[in-house]
């Protein structure tokens, strides 16, 4: 099977939020099929840890990269130091993310928190995938040069009043995805995965509190269980693999089925 060989063999990667969750996760996979691996984010201590941790389990050369991703100018640095220690990039997965507590009206939500919500989201996905595509469409491979996958959520295809920001700037991620990939066409492909309800930081990796939020919104999951990290992975994979290089523009939800045939969450009790 395709997704089980090193086909990433000779072809580095790049992560951001790449020291927990899904991540994490996708950094250890990339390198399991061959990849040298850059990973980045924020916390330090988390991500060098990491990147030990998957370099002793792989034997692949995984490097940390301290950025804020709401930075330009660490972006910059970031990507120009990330070029010169790997021979390129073939997949660049845009992942770095923050949820914030759950629950707040939009009307009543702080100007610093928006703008923490929107510049880490959404302006940091842009940031990297600007700086990272400038290089990849250049590189040699084909028939692509390159894969942009930017991690969104279904509370960018269906709004989420509890999770507004948020929400605002998942929708922002899918529409990002599309311009990138009209933009980058032919040379490079451009798509986002959503993933739903899985247990990971945003939650503070406790499924009692994921499990919370789902019972407030009434969301049911058609295929009656919550997400894994390793479903994202998998979906990721696919997204990586060869087998999705006719895919350009699309966002792949990863959610047992909530956004598009589930129950729509804050329906009133007796709708259920």
């Amino acid at each position: 099977m395709v997704l089980d060989q090193k086909f990433l063999e000779g072809k580095g990667t790049l992560i951001t939020g790449g020291a927990s969750g899904f991540g994490r996760g996708i950094a250890s996979a990339y390198a399991k099929r061959g990849s040298d691996v850059v990973i980045v984010d924020i916390n330090e201590d988390l991500l060098n840890e990491t990147a030990k941790q998957i370099s002793n389990e792989t034997g692949q050369k995984i490097i940390p990269k301290v950025c804020d991703v709401s930075d330009s100018s660490q972006v910059k640095t970031m990507v120009k130091e990330a070029f010169s220690e790997l021979d390129n990039i073939y997949i660049l997965n845009t992942n770095a993310g923050i949820g914030p507590s759950f629950g707040k009206d939009i009307t009543r939500i702080k100007e610093s928190v928006f703008n923490q919500i929107i510049n880490i989201n959404l302006k940091g996905q842009w940031l990297v995938a600007k700086e990272v595509s400038r290089k990849m469409k250049r590189q040699d491979f084909e028939p692509i040069a390159g894969k942009i996958i930017c991690t969104a959520s279904i509370a960018g295809m269906v709004v989420d009043a509890g999770l507004p920001i948020y929400s605002i700037s998942k929708v922002g991620v899918i529409a990002l995805m599309q311009l990138l990939a009209r933009s980058l066409a032919p040379k490079i492909t451009c798509n986002s995965m959503s993933p739903g309800y899985h247990v990971t930081g945003i939650y503070d990796n406790r499924e009692d509190i994921m499990k919370m939020t789902m019972d407030e919104g009434h969301v049911k999951t058609p295929l009656n269980r919550i997400g894994t990290v390793e479903d994202v992975v998998n979906t990721s994979l696919f997204l990586a693999s060869p087998l999705s290089n006719f895919m350009t523009g699309h966002n792949v939800p990863c959610d047992g089925g909530i956004a598009e045939v589930g129950v729509p969450p804050y329906y009133f009790k007796s709708d259920i």
